[in-house]
């Protein structure tokens, strides 16, 4: 492939807007179909955008031009559409999670690998400057050996901003699977494959009320836990501690911490494509009237910031160079396999392994620029 990609958007919610302005914006896609469930919701999007084609999501898969489709519609389904891609002959990009089971999900893989074509799975904020310059860091060893991870998310809840939260507190979302896949994404991709996860959960309220919106005052079932608190190991001996939770009243977002045998790595929120990347010196030896103030050192971002995206570019720029992409389907299943068997474990109070693994994955190129024009 030497032109620029074609690509199909199904699925025009709250995030459709950021993917639009982002891919209308890089030389090396082309949107050319944008689909929904309702489709003048569509037709709207691709005024807004310019986009050509508009319809349902059949009329997205059934378009000649569309080369990868971007699904993002809800979780429920989320292998329903790409699966259908799929048997299409589209390459396909999905909002996390991949699946909601892993015995869906797996099939999917096997049927894309079977069509010849390929899987990508958000988050793609791993893709960013400023996660990758925390990456770097590390490979340069600027902390020593990792030896182990804090992460934590609390927030009050997306019922308070979200205009349709409902699924955000259904059967594949609450905090765990919503939040969770930036998180364990990002460890992932630093430290590797996770080998087994011990998990509580908890669920204070049953029903939630929409606070924003047309359905503002309308009333939700909280189907799933809404906090969370998971013990990882990673098959690297590594260990993490991860807070996850939609109940707390102290907001707190993208704290993650990786901890060294020489110092800590202070990282940006992962749910962003940018942020401040810090070196924590440890402190040494304390003697009377030594300071215990610690030093923060700086790291400078390297790349361009622009934000979700990102990973359908790079799934593009690789197809057209025969290179494996960087936020694959197995990376997802293997982060699915770890937040489902956290919810189970969060269940069953037992400590459950990781049957799934993934493999290294890449590094972005310091000088990548999604504006450049690389195809056609």
């Amino acid at each position: 492939m030497s032109a620029p990609l074609g690509v199909g958007i199904i699925g025009t919610g709250v995030i459709s807007q950021t993917y639009l302005e982002n891919l209308t914006s890089f030389p090396d896609v082309r949107v050319v179909a944008v689909g929904d469930l309702i489709p003048e919701r569509a037709h709207a999007k691709a005024e807004e955008h310019g986009v050509p084609a508009w319809g349902d999501a059949d009329a997205v898969l059934s378009n000649p031009d569309v080369d990868l489709v971007v699904n993002l519609t809800i979780p429920a389904t989320h292998i329903e559409i790409s699966s259908r891609a799929v048997a299409a002959g589209k390459h396909v990009w999905t909002e996390k999670p991949i699946g909601m089971d892993r015995e869906s999900t797996r099939a999917l893989l096997r049927e894309a690998d079977a069509a010849g074509v390929r899987i990508g799975s958000a988050p793609d904020t791993i893709l960013g400057p400023g996660f990758q310059t925390a990456k770097r860091a590390i490979a340069e060893g600027i902390i020593g050996t990792p030896q182990f991870v804090h992460t934590a998310f609390q927030t009050q809840g997306p019922d308070l901003w979200h205009p349709e939260p409902a699924f955000l507190f259904a059967a594949g979302a609450g905090p765990l699977l919503d939040m969770g896949p930036y998180y364990f994404s990002a460890l992932v991709s630093l430290l590797g494959p996770i080998a087994g996860v011990s998990a509580r959960g908890s669920r204070w309220r049953t029903e939630r009320q929409i606070h924003t919106g047309p359905r503002a005052g309308e009333s939700f079932s909280v189907e799933v836990p809404s906090t969370v608190q998971v013990l990882s190991t990673f098959e690297a001996g590594q260990q993490g501690t991860h807070l996850l939770s939609f109940d707390s009243a102290l907001e707190r977002h993208g704290v993650i911490e990786i901890h060294g045998s020489e110092g800590t790595l202070v990282m940006p929120d992962p749910n962003t494509f940018s942020g401040r990347t810090a070196y924590v010196k440890p402190l040494g030896v304390l003697r009377d009237g030594m300071s215990t103030v610690q030093e923060w050192v700086d790291i400078e971002q390297q790349g361009t910031v622009v934000g979700r995206g990102l990973g359908v570019l790079d799934m593009a720029r690789a197809i057209a160079a025969d290179r494996p992409h960087i936020a694959t389907g197995e990376l997802g299943y293997h982060v699915l396999d770890v937040l489902l068997s956290a919810q189970d474990s969060a269940a069953t109070g037992q400590y459950l392994e990781i049957e799934s693994t993934v493999g290294e994955v890449p590094v972005v190129p310091a000088d990548f620029d999604p504006f450049a024009a690389t195809l056609g």
